[in-house]
């Protein structure tokens, strides 16, 4: 799978871009803030439907315009595709595919799969347990579109039983109405999230020994490092239960927190609770482990995704920005090899003399969002 276009307006700093690529390793080079990480946001974007840099859709429309458009045309084994989104932020985001509009922007999905690493991703190490849920449930999306609609239907259900619980909480305990709509909502929070909690396990039963694999060529350290679902529901939720026995699980945990969440106005039971933890040796990665050990251990996760769409049977287009500038060198290297066999690499850096030298590449310059081919 490659990119042969990327057509930007409005988007970010570009006010119009058209960008024409082929298969194989393409970099972009250019100093800070004269966007580079802007283009490889947006093919994110398409893989996607979010950035990597920001929680909502209103910083990506230029100052000054109204709405956004994505362009990007997708060769695949299977057939050749024309993506468009339109980002309104404030409105509905529309999409199209080869020009015929879909019902929801999140149908165009699949339509090609891309993994980006970037600077932010030191955080799926160091940061809190959202990162690594949203790391999880990004490459769970790519891996089987159809959990993008329980994704939305779980948030949509935390966010009512919040409403219903902060509501409950205001009232003295004899004048609760609203809890006979709260154990409605509670069957559909135990549904979903057994859906989503199956998903994840499933996910990164998977994607352990890929992560293992991808630690040791990239740090050149035969470490063992361990990545671990651990849901909030603890041992009431093992790795091999089955549906069934996590909704189970989900069922009782509600009813035994039932008094706390009230206390508290807050929904504590869920998959929005729980955890992705990653050991290295016999120390938790945050807060023990090195900035080296950090960097290889984030960069191990993005590969091992990698890996995992790959084994699907088409390579997804890889994304590196800027990252080869806080590499050591051997890193560098072992990065550069792995990123060579790559169907297409997308790279960006501030100068060339931050790329390994063995990383052949079609290179563009860009300055003050304008791109050039460089002769």
């Amino acid at each position: 799978m490659h990119l042969t276009r990327l057509a930007l307006t409005d988007f970010r700093s570009y006010a119009t871009a058209d960008l024409h690529l082929e298969p194989g390793v393409t970099s972009f080079t250019g100093a800070n803030g004269q966007g580079k990480t802007n283009l490889v946001e947006a093919v994110g974007y398409v893989a996607t439907l979010a950035s990597h840099r920001v929680a909502t859709d209103a910083p990506l429309v230029r100052s000054g315009a109204d709405r956004a458009i994505v362009r990007a045309g997708v060769t695949s084994a299977e057939r050749a595709c024309l993506v468009e989104i339109e980002i309104n932020p404030a409105r509905a985001n529309r999409a199209r595919l080869n020009r015929a509009p879909v019902q929801r922007p999140r149908q165009i999905l699949g339509t090609l799969r891309a993994v980006l690493f970037a600077p932010e991703d030191l955080s799926l190490v160091k940061g809190d347990p959202g990162e690594r849920r949203r790391y999880i449930d990004d490459l769970l999306v790519q891996s089987a579109p159809r959990y993008a609609g329980v994704r939305s239907d779980y948030d949509r259900v935390v966010r009512q039983r919040t409403a219903l619980l902060k509501s409950a909480r205001s009232r003295p305990p004899g004048n609760r109405p609203m809890l006979g709509a709260l154990e409605a909502w509670d069957e559909q929070l135990v549904r979903i999230g057994a859906e989503l909690m199956a998903g994840r396990l499933e996910l990164v039963g998977a994607l352990r020994p890929l992560a293992v694999k991808s630690y040791a060529t990239v740090s050149g350290d035969e470490c063992a490092v361990e990545i671990t679902y651990r849901p909030a529901l603890r041992d009431k939720a093992e790795p091999g239960c089955d549906r069934d026995q996590l909704e189970a699980s989900l069922r009782e945990a509600l009813i035994e927190a039932r008094g706390a969440e009230i206390d508290r106005g807050v929904c504590l039971i869920g998959p929005h609770r729980d955890e992705l933890e990653l050991r290295i040796g016999q120390l938790p990665a945050r807060g023990y482990a090195s900035h080296g050990e950090s960097w290889s251990l984030a960069l191990a996760l993005r590969l091992a995704g990698y890996e995992l769409l790959r084994s699907a049977g088409e390579d997804p287009v890889l994304l590196l920005d800027d990252v080869f500038a806080e590499l050591d060198g051997q890193r560098r290297e072992r990065l550069a090899t792995m990123a060579a066999a790559a169907e297409q690499v997308l790279v960006t850096a501030a100068v060339p003399a931050d790329l390994p030298a063995g990383l052949g590449a079609a290179r563009f310059d860009v300055a003050d969002g304008v791109i050039t081919r460089a002769r």
